[in-house]
């Protein structure tokens, strides 16, 4: 029993050793090159793996830039997390999420992975489904906020679909303008504008802090 247990998991290990290696080496090689210049065959030699390994965890090109975006997703989620946590009132982490979730169009590797490369190798049914995750998370914060009395009872799903739509929609202007950064600033600039009238105030921030 421990012997099958032990081989089992060497198997495992070997796995996420190899599927790890291949998923790293893409993401590379899709930030530098872009998704259409990139073969798997150089992922493969990125890799140090065969293309028997390749086809054996993933079906295609496709396949992995998919891993590549969900996990990168993933980090996205988590920053804006982190960043509502970091507020003491939860309208004031919203903002502090959306706001995040913005200044993160400028990093190169998430505007090339997340803003410039995935329209095109993914399509925007497949970049929905990857993205829900991060739109629950939206939603929950919310809901948070509304039960704490930060900003009025209101139906969550088109509040969510508006918010994050926008800010998603914004992330890509901010990705494909001549000046990002003036495109940023002048994005957040009318971020808080927005959460001021999501908020019924002619101001931006939690009524709790005033």
């Amino acid at each position: 029993m421990a012997g099958n247990t032990s081989v089992r998991r060497s198997q495992h290990e070997r796995t996420k050793a190899t599927t790890g290696a291949l998923v790293a080496a893409a993401r590379e090689l899709f930030i530098s090159d872009g998704f259409s210049a990139t073969s798997v065959d150089a992922i493969c030699a990125r890799a140090g793996v065969t293309r028997g390994a390749f086809y054996h965890h993933f079906s295609n090109k496709e396949h992995i830039f998919r891993e590549v975006y969900a996990a990168d997703q993933k980090e996205l989620a988590v920053i804006v997390r982190r960043a509502f946590q970091a507020q003491r009132d939860p309208w004031d982490g919203v903002s502090a999420g959306c706001r995040r979730l913005l200044e993160a169009s400028l990093e190169p590797a998430v505007r090339r992975i997340t803003l410039v490369e995935a329209p095109g190798a993914l399509g925007w049914s497949a970049m929905r489904d990857i993205q829900a995750g991060c739109k629950e998370q939206m939603r929950r914060g919310l809901a948070i906020a509304i039960e704490a009395g930060c900003i009025p009872d209101r139906p969550l799903d088109p509040a969510t679909s508006l918010l994050y739509g926008g800010i998603c929609e914004s992330a890509l202007d901010i990705a494909r303008a001549p000046d990002q950064r003036a495109a940023l600033e002048d994005s957040l600039a009318e971020l808080d504008l927005v959460l001021a009238g999501v908020a019924h105030r002619s101001t931006p921030g939690c009524a709790h802090t005033r």
